[in-house]
């Protein structure tokens, strides 16, 4: 194999693989990313054996060819090497050449025969959506995924495909993100997989705001596949609760609050806090005060002018569970709909998502 391509093209594909590569691992293989070139293309792929990625990059091809070399440490040299366009020559021993300039390095690689192969979608179950609608909604939702590893169907983002809508869904048990939109498929289509928050976050990191993105799912797979990218993911098993039965169904106080107004509000009330420490949210008439309170630190107040002319209530809450979600949101204005200091509050906005969040105890 035998290839010239410019630094900033193969730096750019290393970074969209190079995520999944394994940390700690024992197959030696997993560390490394497979190298196709033909056809003017050069493909770059992988895996970590739960999540895969392949991309693929325009090079000049001179020889084609597969191999596989150690991700980072090529990565690292790539970008080490001057702004120039780069040789990589690789032999029938799998022993790669990568010159530019007056650099020359050699890499020992191993043979792509040892590289786990991609899994194959028959196409049975095939979904297109929008690239930047569906980024939207991975992104208000997954914040709320459990990272309890005893509650491993909680792992993940729910994608429900039914009833002409696709409903993303996550939760850790003391809170849920939900974010609805409808989608066109047929009915025999309908079905719900719950898809890793590793694979998400790859996910997030390569989507783009505009163009096609063709979902395919298998029997415990599933792919997303759009531009120059493929990422491929194993689907978590089990069943997801039912999120529709922690949604209210009424609520007797509803206030509307500017959401970057509150948001910076609670940063800085919460600088006091610790990981055990609530905010606890005072409504009065017009009037909503925030107090954080950590016995061997201090305390800190604010006071935000609101419009609300209900019962006088407080309501604490854990911070960083405010933060998340206001912070992924970009409504200028959201609303809280409160029933009591113990009930669960729901955060609403004009688009069709809500938030719901369990209040802390507060002795």
């Amino acid at each position: 194999m035998k290839l010239k391509v410019n630094k900033d093209v193969i730096l750019e594909g290393l970074q969209r693989v190079q995520s999944v590569v394994g940390a700690r691992t024992t197959l030696p293989i997993l560390y490394n990313v497979y190298l196709k070139a033909e056809d003017d293309k050069l493909w770059l792929t992988a895996t970590d054996l739960d999540v895969s990625v392949r991309t693929h990059i325009a090079a000049d091809i001179s020889r084609a060819g597969g191999s596989t070399l150690p991700a980072k440490r090529v990565f690292s040299i790539c970008n080490a090497l001057p702004s120039t366009d780069i040789e990589i020559n690789i032999d029938d021993k799998d022993v790669a050449t990568i010159k530019a300039g007056s650099s020359r390095f050699k890499i020992i690689g191993i043979s792509e025969d040892e590289f786990p192969p991609l899994p194959k979608f028959a196409g049975d179950k095939t979904y297109t959506l929008d690239q930047g609608v569906f980024r939207n909604m991975l992104s208000n939702v997954s914040y709320a995924a459990s990272t309890d590893e005893s509650r491993y169907v909680l792992n993940g983002v729910l994608l429900s495909f039914k009833e002409d809508k696709l409903t993303v869904v996550a939760t850790d048990g003391r809170r849920m993100a939900l974010y609805e939109q409808d989608v066109e498929f047929p009915a025999e289509l309908q079905g719900d997989y719950v898809v890793p928050s590793k694979t998400v976050q790859e996910l997030l990191k390569t989507l783009d705001s505009e163009g096609s993105l063709k979902v395919m799912v298998s029997e415990n797979q599933i792919a997303f596949e759009f531009d120059s990218m493929l990422i491929i993911s194993k689907l978590i098993e089990g069943t997801f609760p039912n999120f529709r039965q922690v949604i209210p169904s009424q609520c007797e106080e509803r206030v509307n609050v500017e959401r970057e107004q509150l948001l910076t509000a609670i940063k800085r009330v919460a600088l006091v806090s610790d990981k055990t420490t609530s905010v606890t949210l005072g409504f009065s008439k017009n009037h909503l005060e925030l107090v954080a309170v950590a016995p061997d630190v201090g305390e800190a107040t604010e006071t935000i002018a609101v419009k609300y002319t209900g019962k006088e209530l407080q309501i604490s809450f854990n911070p960083e569970f405010l933060v998340d979600s206001l912070r992924s949101l970009t409504n200028d204005e959201i609303a809280l709909e409160l029933t009591d200091n113990l009930s669960p509050a729901v955060l609403k906005t004009d688009a069709p998502f809500l938030y719901v969040l369990m209040p802390m105890r507060v002795r």
